[in-house]
């Protein structure tokens, strides 16, 4: 099992959202309003709410601006627990593959975290014994709708560039590539890519994979004690609308 434990959290009431990486919140304890760094640059406007249930974590170093770290939230129409470290799906994903528990990478060892080749950096750089490389790049997904994980949840050109990068490199045949989307909440049965939110994103994930890269995907365990890597789960690369029509299933 790959778990990260959360520690003591504290529950918390969203206020507002002064940046990107700044949430206002109440203690639901004692009532004080705090701030609080939240590490997930996406919308999460299904998560962050007023009065939305927040579940946070303190830090007792004197050098951060904020006590405070979100940790969790909560959807409000299942109840399922969500995480809102992005970070968390790299760390997951690094414990699985030195641990060589994921099996869509079992011929694969770990060689390096964060390669950086020409201008972009990957999350991950895999190796064979046949002496191939693979690239690996992990994102991570909060939004669940109809029990279908869709990423991303706002316009991403960081994200459309690297899908297209792989690809590229795919065809030059340096490298094997492959992207992992992890949905850090349980109740996903499948993964798509968001097409009404992005839909130049969409269309570069179908490039991609038509030349070549793989797309997987897999769900999360998420209690109030921890978090833990889950299983695959199908990626469904057709448009929005066509998702009863059948999922694409890459090995």
């Amino acid at each position: 099992m790959i778990a990260i434990p959360f520690g003591t959290l504290h529950k918390a009431a969203f206020l507002g959202r002064p940046n990107r990486f700044l949430l206002r919140c109440a203690l639901e304890e004692s009532g004080e309003e705090v701030e609080v760094h939240l590490a997930d640059p996406g919308r999460l406007r299904e998560l962050l709410f007023p009065g939305a249930p927040v579940w946070l974590r303190r830090s007792d170093n004197p050098r951060r601006r904020t006590q405070w770290s979100a940790v969790l939230g909560q959807d409000p129409h299942t109840k399922n627990l969500v995480s809102l470290q992005s970070v968390l799906v790299n760390d997951l994903v690094h414990r699985a593959l030195a641990q060589g528990a994921l099996d869509e990478f079992g011929q694969w060892p770990l060689l390096r975290s964060e390669y950086t080749r020409a201008s972009s950096r990957w999350d991950f750089l895999l190796g064979s014994p046949q002496g191939k490389q693979l690239l690996l790049e992990v994102k991570s997904v909060t939004l669940v709708e109809d029990q279908v994980a869709l990423f991303p949840d706002a316009v991403t050109a960081r994200g459309r560039r690297h899908v297209l990068e792989l690809a590229s490199l795919q065809q030059l045949g340096e490298f094997e590539t492959a992207v992992l989307f992890v949905a850090q909440r349980s109740d996903a049965l499948r993964f798509a890519p968001q097409e009404a939110i992005d839909p130049a994103f969409s269309e570069a994930l179908r490039f991609a994979f038509n030349q070549g890269v793989k797309v997987y995907a897999r769900s999360c365990q998420v209690s109030l004690e921890k978090i833990v890597l889950g299983h695959p789960l199908p990626v469904c690369l057709t448009k929005e609308g066509e998702y009863d029509t059948g999922c694409v299933s890459p090995d």
